[in-house]
């Protein structure tokens, strides 16, 4: 339950070792502690480290569960764990059941752009991750937050989603899936109690983006955490990280295609 003062007592990180998702939750550690579930892959090496950071960013007790973004069939069960954990691991039929205050949707998969047009096997892959995948646990989500009457979803886009172009159209077509998904989850959910928000960042710094040149307006994961959860604390439906982008994109967005596919973006 949120508390008086609004901060959660337990959240959800789906991508439990993304660097992004891991400075939301940070973010929220740092107003109060709560309860902390990590969902990642089995086989993440990561995954010990983050719930290390989790204890040290003081986190009441770091749960970990298994994700596999690829394996839909078995997002229900993942998902009715969490809400079981939540509830203190009380078993899923006892009551009350625990409820999940805040859900971070924060898993992806990019790869070379070039080769992801030219590669199915690959362009699949992309597509039902960032995509697929990001429907399914958002149903999951929205079904055990509309029961509970309350809770917040923090879906990370991207501005590649905005308008897609030339230059990575794959994974940015996945977003703008992502995106618009979520932002009709919001406005589905918003009668019953529930609050989505859509974070669209441009170029982040972390170790996934390293190798990458730095483009104009790229931000700390700090800044795009601080970003979304005081938008989500506000009810906002989206918030661009950074902020300036949401005219940058305004713009763009009314650029004819003739135009715009000769931008250096």
């Amino acid at each position: 339950m949120i508390n008086a003062v609004g901060n959660p007592q337990t959240l959800l990180l789906l991508g439990g070792t993304s660097e992004i998702g891991l400075a939301i939750v940070e973010e929220y550690l740092r107003k109060a502690p709560a309860r902390v579930i990590l969902a990642a892959l089995p086989n993440d090496p990561l995954r010990d480290d983050a719930v290390a950071q989790m204890k040290g960013a003081g986190a009441t007790k770091v749960d970990l569960i298994d994700f596999d973004a690829l394996d839909t069939g078995n997002h229900p069960d993942m998902i009715a764990r969490a809400w079981d954990l939540a509830g203190n691991g009380r078993s899923a039929g006892s009551a009350p059941a625990g409820d999940v205050d805040v859900a971070i949707v924060a898993f992806g998969m990019d790869a070379d752009a070039e080769e992801l047009w030219q590669n199915q096997t690959k362009a699949i892959r992309v597509a039902e991750i960032n995509y697929t995948a990001a429907v399914s646990v958002g149903v999951l989500l929205g079904e055990k937050m509309k029961a509970q009457g309350y809770g917040r979803i923090i879906a990370m886009s991207s501005v590649a989603g905005e308008r897609v172009k030339r230059a990575n159209f794959v994974y940015g077509s996945a977003k703008a899936g992502l995106d618009g998904f979520y932002l009709g989850l919001g406005e589905a959910l918003a009668p019953f109690g529930p609050r989505v928000t859509v974070v669209r960042p441009g170029q982040v710094r972390t170790k996934f983006s390293a190798h990458v040149e730095e483009a104009p307006l790229t931000v700390d994961k700090e800044d795009v955490a601080a970003l979304a959860v005081a938008a989500s604390a506000k009810g906002k439906e989206i918030v661009w990280a950074p902020g300036a982008f949401r005219y940058v994109m305004m713009v763009l967005r009314h650029i004819p295609r003739a135009i715009f596919r000769k931008l250096p973006i």
